[in-house]
């Protein structure tokens, strides 16, 4: 097989199936975007339409790239948010709404009460065969989309792991299943990242087993060195701090690094984009705000994960006066956004050197611009905005073995600019923090 195979990545988002066709040096040959409902029947709900987002989505998707140029592909790779969940038919087609991270049926209504963050799996599950019980499957998106691909039911280790306990990194769990009124065999199948797991239907593509959406888009970012700090500007917004040694922070996440002993701290946010689709719908745009002009927003719509991990914490926008237009509000939005970036780098400890941002939102200039005057650190946009995906389309040469390991992903990564801070925004920026802070302690 010729080293300079495209492989394609696919990357079910909330708001969108994003998908590319990368070369051996990831340059994106092809891509697509196939845009979703989300579907939020209550303020403490958040669904799909799997059928629509998880079934046919993908499929289009992989349409699509071969229309535009992306057929003969070595591989195809999927990659997805976590959790999610629906039960499925013998056929594979949802039955029930796909549950999403975040959603209040993931949260435990026996035993002491636990963050939204704890057991969502397993409450998704419960939630699920309660709904539709004697299913022939509960799947997540991953699990629907490759078997409306190839055939096979079949999910990652590294998306496996993120239902733990429900999935205890040897299996599916007989008695939590059964906690839950199903069994383990109702469960999709796990492969380990970056192997071959079956054969695309009516394509001669390997179906590679990807990893979870942030872990394949944290691989070709590039943010590898002491003091990078990633920032996934996705419908969540995602941060991690690369750091040297393992550190552990009341409230953040620490984790492994995909560069051997490093590690990165930080963790997910719904300060991301639909907080900030949701202001974008409501505020209009009128031009530029004054720095000295701008309300702060407490920017939890929907409670907040890292590091309050408070489900019920609600959005307030505080300090709004007469003075304040639209352009003041949007400002102030795209500046909770660029807090919780700095407020996660504080509490690491690290001294951070630079921001690399990637994802969707990277497009969205003001949500850059204001990363960088509340950080004060230069903001390095990622050249492919579909980081997922690509990290996906990486994954895929490694299932037909045109690539050993995952650190090699680092040499698709790219800058497309650098945004830097703006001194003229800074003391008000400064000000417009300290209160941001006092804010998330009530």
């Amino acid at each position: 097989m010729s080293a300079k195979a495209v492989t394609i990545g696919i990357d079910i988002g909330t708001t969108a199936v994003k998908a590319v066709a990368a070369d051996e040096d990831g340059q994106v040959a092809a891509r697509t975007r196939i845009p979703h409902r989300v579907r939020v029947p209550a303020a403490d709900r958040l669904e799909h339409d799997a059928d629509e987002a998880w079934r046919r989505g993908p499929s289009e998707a992989l349409k699509a790239l071969g229309e535009l140029g992306g057929d003969g592909a070595a591989a195809v790779t999927v990659t997805a948010m976590v959790p999610s969940l629906t039960a499925v038919d013998e056929q594979g087609r949802p039955q029930t709404p796909g549950l999403l991270y975040g959603d209040g049926r993931g949260r435990s209504t026996t035993g002491p009460a636990a963050s939204f963050l704890s057991g969502e799996a397993v409450e998704f599950l419960r939630w699920t065969v309660g709904e539709a019980p004697g299913a022939h499957g509960y799947w997540p998106a991953t699990a629907v989309a490759n078997y409306a691909l190839a055939g096979e039911p079949m999910i990652d280790n590294s998306t496996a792991s993120t239902a733990y306990p429900l999935f205890d990194g040897t299996g599916w769990s007989a008695s939590v299943c059964a906690e839950c009124g199903t069994s383990p065999d109702t469960m999709p199948r796990v492969e380990t990242t970056g192997t071959a797991a079956g054969q695309v239907r009516d394509a001669d593509a390997v179906l590679g087993a990807g990893a979870v959406d942030a872990v394949c888009e944290q691989l070709v970012a590039g943010a590898d060195e002491d003091g990078d700090v990633l920032v996934m500007c996705g419908t969540t917004l995602i941060v991690w701090v690369t750091i040297g040694e393992l550190r552990e922070v009341p409230g953040l996440w620490t984790l492994p690094h995909p560069r051997p002993g490093k590690f990165q701290i930080g963790g997910p946010s719904n300060a991301g984009g639909l907080f900030l689709g949701w202001v974008d719908r409501l505020v209009a745009d009128d031009g530029e705000a004054d720095p000295g002009r701008v309300p702060v927003w407490s920017p939890y719509l929907r409670g907040e994960r890292v590091p309050l991990h408070d489900p019920d914490r609600r959005s307030v926008l505080d300090g709004l006066n007469l003075t304040h237009d639209g352009a003041s509000v949007r400002r102030a939005a795209f500046e909770a956004s660029g807090f919780v970036v700095r407020q996660l780098i504080e509490m690491s400890g690290a001294r951070a050197s630079r921001i690399i941002a990637s994802g969707g939102g990277t497009r969205v200039a003001p949500w850059m611009r204001a990363i960088a005057d509340a950080t004060g650190l230069p903001v390095s946009v990622s050249g492919v905005a579909e980081g997922a995906a690509l990290g996906a389309a990486f994954l895929g040469r490694m299932a037909v073995g045109l690539e050993s390991s995952v650190t090699d992903a680092a040499r698709w990564a790219s800058v497309q600019r650098v945004v830097e801070p703006d001194p003229l925004w800074r003391a008000a920026v400064d000000d417009r923090y300290g209160r941001f802070c006092e804010l998330a302690k009530r």
